[in-house]
């Protein structure tokens, strides 16, 4: 006899396996997903840190205008050259600035000086600055350290 019962194609999966596959599959990707976002760093701003005035402005005047006499000293001395002494200078306007009313004046270029509320500490700046960025021959250090005293006295 012949055995002869012709050709069968595979057997169909049932729809319950696939659907099982997918819910698996989404059950995976909602484990990575629950684990990445709650071990993720929340950004939380920066607290910024809260401006005190100074208590003693007259003291804190005295030890800026103190420093402008020791960079003026050295200059004369010739332990600072001319360039650098403006460099100086300029910096401690510009943090006596920062120090009495919480502003980041020594990162500040001179436009932005000039668009705060600083008058005169752009005005001291912009007034050194020659000696800092100018070409020969600079300025006299004693005229800028006149000028950053004059800018560290005014003030109010």
């Amino acid at each position: 006899m012949q055995d002869d019962q012709g050709f069968y194609g595979p057997l169909q999966y049932s729809q319950g396996w696939l659907w099982a596959g997918l819910a698996l599959l989404a059950l995976v990707l909602g484990w990575y997903g629950f684990v990445f976002f709650s071990t993720r760093r929340r950004r939380n701003p920066a607290a910024r840190p809260r401006f005190t005035p100074p208590s003693d402005l007259a003291a804190l005047k005295q030890a800026y205008l103190q420093r402008i006499d020791a960079v003026s000293a050295d200059a004369a001395a010739g332990q600072l050259t001319t360039r650098e002494s403006h460099r100086e200078l300029s910096l401690l306007v510009r943090k006596f600035a920062r120090d009495v009313t919480g502003v980041d004046a020594p990162r500040m270029t001179l436009a932005e000086l000039h668009a705060h509320p600083l008058s005169s500490t752009a005005e001291a700046v912009s007034r050194i600055y020659p000696g800092e960025f100018g070409l020969e021959p600079l300025p006299a250090v004693a005229d800028s350290a006149e000028t950053a005293r004059r800018a560290v006295r005014q003030w109010n």
